[in-house]
This record gives structure tokens, sequence and C-alpha cells, in this order.
């Protein structure tokens, strides 16, 4: 196994516009997430900094709702960030296996999730990239996870690469994450969330799906495709955190408010079929674990 600051990385799990991702043991032996900084961002002075600030904003995170940062070192040769392990499917595959949750559990899911981004919007950061993927529900509840490392890959750019690759998913970028307009903060993982449960509550983004360009362009000038959500009470609110402008969405406390308010009180996560789910991958985890 490769050694890290004395992380021990068992296996790749992937890679993105920032860096790759690691299935790795801590010191003390825990399993967790090392994510590792490309080479060509590693060079760059001001991506150095804009790191040291977010893994230390990303530290004081404070939720159950969010998976820990534990460690980091951004003056690294290769700056890296530690993250707690969160074992469970994600979102996406918990809903494509069991189907859209019931209006109180999709509720249920917005409160904590609307929880989650609040602990991260206190610290000063922004998610900028909340989807069902970056949602893992585990044995204690959705966690959301991929915060901590910037997402702007160049000065005052939110959306591109040097490349001119996109950073972030279409169909949960917010119109001025898209257009670089504003500077993304805590209205557009609002915009995130909406189109999150959208997606959960109807198995469709509101924006379309396929081509990421027309996604896109759907996002910018298309009203939100709502049919078969809840009911109108639901379709309204979602509208309006699906709004054009940053400044016409709701605020996440309201967020918060407003599906709490809705939400069932059991812990649908630990009903027979997904903590099933959930125990796969604990399974698949463990044996990972041993054959690496």
């Amino acid at each position: 196994m490769v050694r890290l600051a004395g992380y021990r990385l068992v296996s790749r799990l992937g890679d993105g516009a920032v860096g790759a991702t690691h299935l790795a043991l801590s010191p003390t032996g825990h399993v967790v997430v090392v994510k590792t900084v490309h080479a060509h961002l590693a060079a760059e002075p001001w991506f150095r900094e804009r790191f040291r600030w977010e893994a230390a904003a990303a530290r004081h995170v404070r939720s159950p709702s969010t998976a820990v940062v534990l460690d980091a070192d951004p003056d690294a040769e290769v700056p890296w960030l530690a993250v707690e392990h969160c074992t469970g499917p994600s979102l996406s595959e918990a809903v494509a296996v069991l189907g859209p949750p019931a209006p109180g559990d999709l509720a249920a899911l917005g409160a904590t999730l609307a929880g989650a981004l609040a602990a991260i919007h206190a610290t000063g950061l922004a998610h900028r990239d909340l989807k069902p993927a970056n949602v893992i529900v585990t044995a204690a509840g959705p966690k959301v996870i991929d915060f901590g490392l910037p997402k702007a890959v160049a000065p005052g750019d939110g959306t591109q690469t040097d490349t001119g690759r996109r950073l972030g998913s279409p169909g949960f970028l917010a119109p001025e994450q898209i257009t670089g307009a504003v500077e993304p903060g805590p209205p557009a993982d609002v915009f995130a969330l909406g189109a999150l449960l959208a997606l959960c509550s109807t198995g469709r983004n509101p924006h379309g799906a396929g081509n990421g360009r027309l996604v896109l362009q759907q996002t910018l000038h298309d009203e939100p495709d709502l049919l078969g959500v809840p009911d109108q009470e639901w379709a309204a609110f979602l509208s309006r955190c699906l709004a054009k402008s940053p400044y016409a969405r709701p605020l996440v406390p309201e967020v918060l408010e407003w599906c709490a308010a809705r939400a069932t009180p059991r812990a649908w996560w630990q009903e027979p079929e997904p903590a099933a789910l959930i125990e796969v991958h604990e399974e698949a985890l463990a044996e990972r674990l041993t054959t690496e």
C-alpha cells in the first residue's frame, strides 16, 4: 500500500477535475477517504491558498449529516484531505433500487440535507456540487460528502477548468454557476437541493437529462419539470428553490423549517429494504479491505 502522511492508500476510487479519491486507512486503522490534488493545481499558489482556507473551514463543520473532515495538508507536495468514510449506497442508487420516497420521507430527507447545508454554510463554505451521488445513505442516516476541496479552479471562475471542463453536475448547477454572474454561495446549494428532491420524487431531473449542454440551456431558460411531485404545495415550494434568480430562492433555514413541518418522524433508512441495501455496501467494503 502507498503511504501518504501516515495514511495507507488502499485503492483509487476515482478521479475528478480537482483531484483523485482514494480508499485509505488512517494511522489508527480507521477506514477513511483521502482526496489528493492534481499536480497542475498543486503548482498554483492561489489554489493552495484557497485549499488551505476551505480545508480549515471544513474541519469546523459539525453536523450528524455531513462526513467529518479529519485532516488535511495544503502545503504537502501533493496536497491532500482526509475525510470520514461513509458506508452505504449513494442516494442515486437508493432511489433507483427502492423507488421514490413517500412524501413524508421526502420531506425528512429535505430537512436532513438542509440541516447539513446549514452546518456547512455556518463556516463560510458553500457545497457547490450537491447532487444525489454526493449523499450517502448510511446506517446512521443520510450524509453529505464531497466538500472541503475548492471547486473553483481559476481565480474568479467557479465553472470551468483551464481546459474548459465544467466543474459541477448539469441539472444541479444553479444558473449563476453556469453564467458566472455571481460567486455561487448558499442560494446555489438551495437550487441543487430543489433539483435533488425533485429527482428523488419523480425519477427525472427537472431540467432534463442526457446532453449536458442542453441541460444547461434548459436550466437557464426553461421552467423546471415538476410533473409528478407529491402535490401543488410541493410544486410551489420546489419552484421557489429552483428560481432562476438566487435572490428569489428561500433561505436554507426556511427550507429546513418547511421540510421539517412535513417530515415523518421515522428513520426511513432503518426500514428493512434500505437497511439491507446498506448492509450490502458494508459487506462489500469489508471484503475489499481484506483483498486489497
